[in-house]
């Protein structure tokens, strides 16, 4: 059971900002000032606003030196766990699993560029910190003393809905009580210039499902869910927010950037997360979609969904946040799970901001302009990442 959300976007330094302004239309993807862009395809990017993320109440030594990814983990962990009405009692049964990617590369680009600037020998040198991929992790851990299972999952995109499925697990496996699960990424760039590289991104802003879609939008965030076992929730009296009903994970191995275009595999992937929460297509009442706004992925998403639904996708709305909060990589599954779970609960399906002229090509319902009341009981957020590396998570209304 989901108990409590935590959200960093570039809409907003926590989920009531980013869903107010997800909800009205509005896009955090602007130009980027974190580093040069001059001779990209690109010059924009969702980037977080740093300064009004609210760290209040972490401790000294887990903000020492953290990086930007590292702080958006943690305001969003504090977040969440505000909103569960959690303080940890017992660290020993409390797991953190975290999707990761970039972590500190944005502060090692800043070490390297300042070396070779200044030599071996410079004075005041960039502190040099947290590039490995777990940190957000260690870092969440460290600030509330969790020395339960500790787990830092990297398959891409679909990293942190892997996340919240294995923290799901490890409640139903009894081997947690308390899971914070979700992920952070930070823009960087190796990152930017690797996508710009692949002419994947858009040069203004990404489009999901428009016919005039050039690419996808970089970006950046945070996202923490909050799982416990159902029981213990309610007998302390926490609202639930959603249930993890089940999630699908495979990989179709079929190119290292490119989507299978027949969609097939990701229709395994989205059987496979029906089938484990026990669910058939007739329940599903909204699509997270993965989105991406690129030429190949979406059609292909939507060609998965027609397989799976058929002449039911007709009724499912079908939404993509990436024109709002762009695609924020190894964070992205959880920030559009924590997006999910806010649906669930308030009765408010988000928009497809910029989706104006809708591709033939993507016979779906993609809630343009602003979001869409309608409450439903069950709701897919589904995450096709480069590698083949699929997965979706089946989430559902709490009683």
């Amino acid at each position: 059971m989901v108990t409590g959300v935590g959200l960093v976007s570039a809409l907003g330094e926590n989920r009531h900002r980013t869903w107010e302004r997800l909800s009205a239309g509005e896009t955090g993807i602007r130009p980027l000032t974190l580093f040069p862009t001059a001779g990209y395809r690109s010059r924009t990017a969702a980037q977080v606003e740093e300064h009004r993320l609210d760290l209040t109440g972490i401790p000294s030594q887990a903000l020492a030196h953290a990086s930007r990814a590292s702080r958006f983990a943690l305001a969003a962990a504090r977040e969440a766990l505000e909103a569960a009405g959690l303080a940890p009692v017992n660290g020993a049964d409390w797991a953190v699993v975290f999707g990761g990617g970039a972590a500190g590369l944005f502060e090692a680009e800043a070490f390297v560029a300042h070396r070779l600037a200044r030599g071996p020998k410079a004075k005041g040198v960039v502190a040099f910190c947290e590039v490995p991929q777990d940190t957000p992790a260690d870092r969440v851990a460290l600030a509330w003393q969790l020395s339960g299972e500790r787990i830092t999952v990297t398959t891409a995109c679909s990293s942190s809905t892997i996340a919240v499925g294995l923290g799901a697990e490890l409640i139903r496996q009894g081997r947690a009580e308390v899971v914070l699960a979700g992920g952070a990424d930070a823009l960087c760039q190796l990152t930017f210039a690797g996508f710009n590289s692949l002419r994947a991104v858009d040069p203004q802003r990404a489009r999901p499902f428009d016919r005039r879609r050039q690419g996808l939008s970089i970006g950046e965030g945070a996202a923490v869910l909050v799982l416990e076992r159902e029981a213990a929730a309610r007998k302390r009296g926490a609202k639930p927010l959603a249930v993890v009903l089940g999630y699908g994970v495979t990989n179709d191995a079929y190119h290292m950037t490119q989507p299978e275009p027949s969609g097939e595999p990701w229709a395994r992937t989205l059987r496979a997360a029906l089938a484990d929460a026990g669910l058939s297509p007739e329940d599903v009442g909204y699509i997270n979609a993965h989105g991406t706004a690129t030429e190949q992925n979406d059609p292909a998403e939507c060609a998965a969904y027609c397989k799976v639904f058929g002449n039911a996708l007709a009724r499912i709305p079908v939404s993509s946040v990436k024109g709002a909060i762009g695609h924020c990589l190894c964070a992205a599954g959880g920030m559009e799970a924590a997006i999910t779970v806010l649906a669930l609960t308030s009765g408010v399906l988000p928009p497809t901001v910029g989706c104006e002229e809708l591709d033939p090509a993507c016979p779906v319902d993609p809630i343009p302009g602003k979001a869409r009341e309608k409450r439903v009981e069950v709701a897919l957020s589904c995450s096709f990442a480069f590698g083949g590396n699929s997965a979706v998570l089946a989430l559902g209304r709490a009683a």
